[in-house]
């Protein structure tokens, strides 16, 4: 369960409705495009402040241009209507994410290991790595839509976009992307396969136009373009932090395997090295990040040479729907309010659960502290 804590200056009027929305099976993007469709309302008048995975039960506001007040209740969301604003709902209203987890089947060495880092975490923190969960459009096949777009192989992109095969898709989907992927570049065969208006739309273009993909990717909407640059500069973001901490404390962390990456966890901070992480903020990719750091600043030039592009290519994109905005961002963070007890699993007899209870900074990932925990 993650529920945001706001500061929003509610009256009986204004430009824009808040509500209270509660989900779960759905992302927010994914959600707020439901209820555009089903309102009847333009996506671009939606407006949130964090975007919640679809993986946990979530609370969190979201604002609407409008004047009309709703409430909705469905098998996967409410809607509640709770006032408006004279401004849309953003990340900076949010001033933390409280979050209760149960961490289920542990043994006697799990919940003597959770108990020592717990104590340990609660002192020094622990690396604020964006999770799988941002990591949702990486195509393990392709990479990163984002960084084909930077490099202008165009192409590249639009295979991501249409060919790219994700766990929650369905069957019948699995197999249609497949025939796109086999079938690439037989635009007239993927044609016959295509589905969605979308899908039609574009291969429809490319039989006419067989190397028009810019044509096509400039039709992206914004917020799907937008996940796709947030994914890449979270992957970049988190290597910069990889790097940092094997150069930093090169014998003082262990490893857990990620979607994209291994995410390093420090073991030990000494006092002088605390001190540099504790209010150590590093920028995400953009045409202009700014830090006064020079390690940050080396490290991140490294970080883009090893991917093969350059710092002038944000200015230079050629799909301009959305845009990598740089925004820091902390190095380590601490949970807040902690509370935690193990207590007999009733699932898994003879087995123990753990059940934590805590805050967190907006965009800091509840799924890494328990990484973190059990790594």
């Amino acid at each position: 369960m993650v529920k945001e804590i706001v500061s929003l200056s509610l009256s009986k009027d204004g430009d824009y409705a808040v509500y209270l929305l509660e989900k779960r099976g759905l992302n927010t993007v994914e959600l707020l495009l439901e209820l555009s469709r089903k309102l009847g309302i333009p996506f671009r008048y939606f407006s949130y402040g964090g975007r919640k995975d679809r993986y946990s039960l979530t609370s969190q506001y979201i604002s609407i241009k409008t004047q009309e007040r709703f409430a909705l209740k469905e098998k996967n969301y409410a809607l509640k209507f709770v006032g408006f604003m004279p401004r849309p709902m953003g990340p900076d209203l949010i001033q933390e994410n409280q979050f209760a987890i149960t961490v289920r089947k542990l043994s006697k060495d799990d919940t003597d290991k959770a108990l020592s880092q717990i104590k340990k975490v609660s002192v020094i923190g622990y690396p604020n790595y964006f999770d799988d969960q941002r990591f949702g459009s990486f195509d393990s096949r392709g990479g990163f839509l984002a960084e084909k777009l930077l490099r202008q192989e165009f192409n590249g992109a639009l295979k991501i976009y249409l060919a790219s095969v994700y766990p929650q898709d369905k069957k019948e989907e699995r197999d249609r992307k497949r025939f796109f992927f086999e079938n690439w570049r037989s635009w007239q065969a993927c044609l016959t396969k295509a589905k969605t208006g979308r899908e039609k739309k574009i291969f429809e273009s490319l039989a006419q136009k067989p190397n028009g993909f810019l044509e096509v990717l400039k039709e992206i909407p914004r917020c799907e373009l937008s996940t796709h640059i947030s994914s890449y500069q979270a992957f970049l973001w988190n290597e910069i932090l990889r790097r940092l901490i094997k150069l930093k404390l090169p014998h003082s962390f262990k490893s857990y395997k990620g979607l994209t990456g291994e995410y390093l966890f420090y073991t030990h901070l000494d006092e002088k090295d605390y001190r540099y992480f504790k209010n150590l903020n590093i920028p995400s990719s953009g045409a202009k990040p700014e830090t006064k750091d020079e390690l940050i600043k080396s490290l991140y030039l490294e970080v883009l040479e090893a991917r093969h592009i350059k710092n002038s290519m944000f200015n230079k994109m050629k799909v301009r729907q959305a845009f990598f905005k740089s925004i820091p961002r902390l190095a380590i963070v601490k949970p807040q309010g902690l509370s935690f007890d193990f207590l007999d699993d009733e699932l898994y007899p003879g087995k123990k659960k753990l059940e934590l209870k805590f805050s967190l900074p907006r965009g800091s990932f509840a799924t890494m502290f328990v990484k973190r925990l059990f790594s």
